[in-house]
């Protein structure tokens, strides 16, 4: 049997597991039971009203947060000629192509996000394999397969993150670090939240926004009110 930290228990005994917070009293409650030695990030696992085995009831996108996800976001960039140059003048880490095709055959997948010019998707495509089961394969549905890759790249490392509904109908995220001020994360999660209310599907019958609940990596979970975050969000 798992048994939890002293830490864990302590803050589990402020949050009320039969409540559902506002988004306001949710994120102070998360501050006040933040109390890992380091920075823990705040992520927010969101339940909706989808069948994800349906096509047309996938939900997927991106959002940029307005103060970011509190790291350093490594981006690799598949381009060549001109298109290079844009991508290292907008600060990407790792910019080349058949050059990085030989490194991460053999084994190197040391960045966080991946972008491709739609002419460089045909060397890439061999990646699949490795790339694919790591979140890390360029996709046109979220931006990363573009030829205005100066832009894609300023967005990702400005805090841009991806969200997809999993097989379980739940999108899980970052939205934030402990360290971020409570304004911050509050600014953060309607990004979030108003993005995702916005990718409700046509085909979605009933309740949309199921449950939501935001935590941060070694504190228990707290249950916010979906009714509120959609007024706040739309306000």
């Amino acid at each position: 049997m798992n048994r939890r930290g002293k830490k864990y228990e302590e803050a589990k005994k402020r949050v009320d597991r039969n409540k559902r917070y506002d988004l306001e009293a949710g994120i102070q409650i998360l501050k006040e039971t933040a109390r890992a030695k380091f920075d823990e990030s705040v992520d927010m696992a969101i339940r909706l009203g989808v069948n994800p085995k349906h096509s047309d009831q996938m939900v997927r996108g991106t959002v940029a947060l307005p103060h970011g996800v509190g790291k350093e976001v490594r981006v690799l960039v598949f381009a060549k000629g001109e298109k290079e140059k844009e991508a290292r003048d907008a600060g990407a880490d790792f910019v080349g192509a058949d050059d990085l095709l030989e490194k991460i055959t053999g084994g190197w997948t040391d960045f966080d996000k991946a972008i491709a010019t739609p002419d460089m998707m045909g060397t890439v495509g061999k990646l699949g394999k490795i790339l694919g089961p790591r979140g890390l394969m360029p996709n046109p549905k979220v931006g990363t397969v573009t030829f205005d890759v100066g832009r894609a790249v300023k967005e990702l490392k400005a805090g841009r993150v991806e969200f997809k509904v999993e097989k379980t109908g739940i999108v899980h995220t970052t939205v934030g670090k402990a360290s971020f001020a409570p304004q911050q994360l509050k600014e953060n999660v309607l990004a979030l939240m108003e993005v995702i209310i916005r990718a409700k599907p046509a085909s979605s019958k009933g309740t949309y926004l199921k449950s939501v609940a935001i935590s941060t990596t070694m504190g228990p979970g707290i249950k916010l009110d979906p009714n509120d975050l959609r007024v706040v969000a739309k306000a």
